[in-house]
Formats: structure tokens, sequence, C-alpha cells
């Protein structure tokens, strides 16, 4: 054939495959996971194929509807650290009887945690909890084996290498790609997990820890893949992987959505990568853009619109359940980016200044203590209406509040931090066990506050009609503690936000008489908690004998456990001016000085 002929025939076939391949993508518009760019092979043990359940997902790869371009990228803040004031106390001289007394109840608080984890790995290892009365297990975060990963630094924070190097060995092998239901929640699987890879990171330096948190954070990322990028928080997954379309809720808890800067934030100093900080920056832009416009102004709603992006709509709020970490993170934050973003202090002055108005309540009590107690508020036609219900989980505001005091320069917040803390001891030390319940309600003082029996019992009667007119009979029946007037939830759950508002008020302050009441609260939970496997939750703390639940959150051994662990450590283990925690008790590093090359690495 001649070379002409040759080269029209080559000309011929090339525009045909073009014309192939525009129809295949005219066919394929969007590319999913199971059409093999985005599956990989788990490596498989020797001498054994792959199975079904090695595939593994790269999220990385899925592409997604909304992506973000790199011209709008937000990006760390770059520049020198700034001068954040000292957080910790200078502690000073510890003579040998103290330092005695201080290493034993350290020891006893190991032995519960040993206590709990070798439940946990006899009853129910690589599963989420441990069934702590029939020795079963419980798939609540995934099945992604959430006590495991929320332990690991709890693990190598109280010394237990070895464990920490088996457990570690065993979390490199959790599939992102499998979960135990249809739907997971982004916040609680980014606090408990990629808050427990990154702190375990952190403290020990294994890659492989880096290495699970940037595959989970790839997969939480694609959970923002809607037309506002705002995330959904409880996230199908699964039809996502798909291909399917994605909006985020019109009824979002304001706590699931605003509390996941921290986590997302580390994962791009660590990776370099900056599109998970971008991810919760932009969360963080609306809340700036609209905390003036909410019925209280500088504080949201604890439900909003996520979908509308309207962060403005509700009537009730407070620090307190589905808003809490939310206003935790401000100051974190703050923190965590070396103080060179002045957004998140200003979103912290402008909700405290209200809070510090109308959400904070003395209670009557018993022994005429100054203390104090964080509650809701209603906005009910343009006028404010206070509770006067206390809750356990709120307990953590005294530590935000005592944190904030201190790199902020805001004196006077330190001393309401404290009392608001001793405003959970005293609910702890009120109770018949010695342990606070999860929800009580208490006379809100005005102006006077001295202890008025007739006033407690007329409270009682007013909360209570169904007493008719005995409130001593009330009382009784229903146990009441002197102050409080109800106690609609009984239980405690094995939290920990008291003992974390106790622990980071004695690092603050050095007042020791802070670790005594630490000993008595761990020594209460202890005795009522433990059981054969491991320990458990209290159904009802009001009654002599507190019936137990078959319930272990992983939450126990990662943060309530950690924080009585540390009260009775070195001050230095774990300095507050070296890292931050995360609301699940996962210390992230702060910064290091500046002239590094990565400052934040």
């Amino acid at each position: 054939m001649p070379s002409s002929a040759k080269r029209y025939s080559l000309v011929f076939f090339v525009a045909a495959g073009l014309l192939y391949i525009l129809y295949s993508v005219q066919q394929q518009p969007f590319q999913t996971a199971s059409q093999s760019i985005t599956s990989k092979t788990k490596p498989a043990g020797a001498g054994s194929p792959p199975s079904a359940e090695d595939e593994w997902i790269d999220w990385s790869q899925v592409p997604q509807h909304y992506p973000v371009s790199q011209e709008s990228m937000k990006t760390l803040p770059a520049g020198r650290p700034a001068n954040i004031p000292k957080i910790q106390h200078t502690f000073g001289y510890e003579d040998a009887e103290a330092k005695k007394v201080r290493l034993q109840r350290q020891a006893a608080v190991k032995e519960s945690f040993q206590h709990t984890w070798q439940g946990y790995k006899k009853h129910a290892w690589m599963k989420d909890e441990v069934s702590p009365l029939t020795g079963g297990s419980q798939a609540s975060f995934g099945g992604w084996a959430a006590t495991l990963v929320d332990s690991l630094d709890t693990l190598w924070i109280m010394g237990f290498k070895e464990e920490f190097k088996e457990a570690v060995k065993a979390a490199a092998k959790i599939n992102f790609s499998r979960s135990s239901g249809d739907a997971i929640n982004v916040f609680e699987t980014t606090i408990r997990y990629l808050g427990g890879f990154l702190a375990a990171y952190d403290l020990s330096g294994e890659k492989v820890l880096l290495q699970k948190a940037e595959e989970l954070g790839e997969m939480l990322y694609f959970s923002f893949d809607t037309p506002n990028r705002m995330p959904m928080t409880p996230w199908h997954w699964k039809p996502a992987v798909k291909g399917a379309l994605q909006e985020a809720g019109v009824s979002t808890l304001i706590a699931e959505i605003g509390s996941l800067s921290l986590e997302f934030t580390r994962l791009s100093q660590l990776t370099g990568n900056p599109k998970f900080f971008d991810a919760i920056q932009r969360i963080s832009d609306l809340l700036d853009a609209q905390q003036n416009q909410t019925s209280l102004p500088g504080m949201w709603p604890f439900v909003i619109n996520a979908a509308e992006g309207d962060f403005t709509q509700g009537s009730s709020f407070t620090l307190g359940a589905m808003s809490d970490s939310l206003y935790e993170y401000f100051p974190k934050q703050y923190v965590l980016l070396g103080g060179l973003s002045d957004q998140y202090r200003k979103l912290y002055e402008g909700a405290i200044n209200t809070v510090r108005k109308y959400n904070l309540f003395r209670p009557m009590n018993k022994d005429n203590l100054d203390i104090l107690v964080s509650t809701a508020v209603d906005i009910r036609k343009g006028a404010v209406e206070r509770d006067s219900q206390g809750q356990h989980l709120v307990c953590f505001v005294g530590g935000m509040m005592g944190i904030a005091s201190k790199i902020f320069g805001l004196d006077d917040d330190l001393k309401t931090a404290r009392k608001l803390t001793d405003g959970c001891i005293w609910a702890y030390e009120a109770s018949p066990n010695g342990i606070m319940p999860e929800t009580f309600n208490a006379v809100a003082c005005n102006d006077e506050c001295m202890w008025d029996e007739k006033r407690w019992h007329q409270a009682i009667l007013d909360r209570n009609p169904a007493c008719g007119e005995d409130a001593e009979e009330c009382v009784n029946l229903r146990r009441l503690p002197p102050g409080m007037i109800e106690v609609s939830d009984r239980r405690y759950i094995l939290r920990p936000e008291a003992i974390e508002s106790v622990y980071i008020m004695y690092r603050i302050t050095g007042d020791k008489v802070l670790q005594d009441k630490a000993w008595k609260m761990f020594s209460a939970i202890e005795k009522h908690t433990r059981t054969e496997i491991a320990h458990a939750a209290l159904d009802d703390v009001m009654v002599p004998e507190p019936p137990k639940a078959d319930k272990m959150e992983s939450f126990w051994p990662a943060e309530t456990l950690k924080y009585f662990y540390l009260i009775f450590s070195d001050p230095e283990l774990i300095s507050l001016d070296d890292y931050v925690f995360n609301t699940e008790a996962h210390p992230l590093r702060r910064p290091k000085s500046p002239g590094m090359m990565n400052w934040w690495g």
C-alpha cells in the first residue's frame, strides 16, 4: 500500500478511537468506587488469596459532585505562632508523703483501666463496646473497634506499651469500607476514631496511625460533598460511594456540625493536605457570619438547617447536650492554630458574653456554697426564659472557661470557671452515692441565696404537682438531696465531664483540694460501677444500691479514666501547654516553636 494510504488509514483509526472514547464518557459521566478507580485490595496473608472482605475503598479517588477548586481552597493560616499565655500553674516542691498518696491514687486508677481493658480484650476484642454484665459486645459506632481506637492514647499515657503495640497492630487492619449499619455518625466517628488515631500518632510517632487517620479522613471528607459543602452528620455512605447525590440535613444538631474542627485541622497540619481544614473552615465562616443574627445574639440554636446554611432559626440555646463541644472547640482551635486566626477568639468571646448574662445560675444549697450551674434558655415572644436544670454533660464548661480565661486574658472568668467546677463537685457530693445523675433541677437564686428549707420544699411542690402538699414525703419518695427539686434522669453513664473540669482547673490553679475531690469521685464511681468483666453504667444513682446497665461507653477508658489518671500524675505529663484535648479527651500536639519549616508538625 502506498505511504499516503497508510497515513490516511492511521488517521481513520485514530479518529475512530477518539469517537469511541467520547461515546464511553457520555455513557459513564460519573465514575464510582465499584468501577475499579476506587477499589484497592488490602494485602492478604502469605499464601492466601484476597477475599471480598479484603477490598478497601480508596476514598481519595472517588470523584465528587461538588469538588472544591484549588483557587477557592481555604488553607491553614501562615506565619509565626502567636505568643499564647501559659495555661498551666507552675508547680513547686512536692513532699514525700504527698507524692506517696498521689502515686497510690494514680495506681488505683491505672488498675481500674487495666481491669476494663482486659475485659474488653477477652470478651469484645475488635468490637465497639464490651457488655460489662453479660460479656457480649455491641456495635454502636460503625463496628470499627471503637473502644480499641478510643483507648490507644490512654494505653500509651499509662505506660501499657506492649498492649499499645498489640492494639496498633489490630487497628491497622480496620476496614472502613464496611460498617455495621447503613449510616454512620460523622461527629462520633470524628471525635472517637479520627481523634483517637491522631492523638496516638502525636504521642507515639507510629506512622501506621497517621495512615489510618488519613484513610478515615478521606472517607469522612466525602460527607461534605453537598451543594454548599456542609456535611451530612448521619451519613449514608454506601449510596454516596455509588454516586448518589447528597444534601446536608435540614435539622442538624449544631454540636455535630460545629465540632469537627480540631481533628480536621490537625489532619491537615500533619498531612500537608489543606482540604480537611477547608472543610471545617467553611462551617466556621458561617458561624461567624451569623453569630449575631440569632434570637439570642452571640449563641446559636442547638438545631440548625445545614442544607440551607441557616444557623439562625431556633429558640433554644444551651452549652449542654446538642450544643456543647461547638463552644468548647473555639478556644481550643485558636490554640491549635497557634493563635494565628483571631476568628476563633471572636467566636468564643461573642458566645461567652451571652452565656455570662443568661445561661448561668447559682443554685441554693444547704452549705451556702458560692457555686454556679450552666443551664439552657428559651426565647419566647422575645423574652429570655431560663431553666434551672443542670446536666452532667455540661460540666465541661468549667474547664473550657478556665482555659479560655488564661489564653485570652479573661481574668474574672477564671473565678467563674472555678464556681462552675465546684457546682459539679457539689452535685456529686450531694447525691446519696457520691455520683452525680445525668440531669437534675435546683432552686435558682436571684439575689438572696441563703439556705431556706421552706423555699426548697415549695419549689419541689411547684415542680412536682403530683406530690400534693406534702413536700417531705416527696423528698423521701423521690430521694431528692437538699437543694435538688427534681432528678429527671437518674443515670450515670460513666461520663467524664466533671472530672475533666476538675483536672483542668487543678492544672491551671495547682489547688490540691481538687485532687482530694477527684479521689472521692473516683472512689464512689469505682465502688458502684465495677463488674467482673469491666465497668457498667448505672440506671439510678439515687437509690442505695444503684442497678447496673449492660453498657460501657468507649469514653470510659478514653476520657473518664484518662482524666482521673492525669490529675494524679506529674503535671508535665500531657501538659496543657503542649497539647489540646479534643472533646473525647484525645491530646493533639500544639504547634511547635516558630522558625521550623512546618511549625505545626
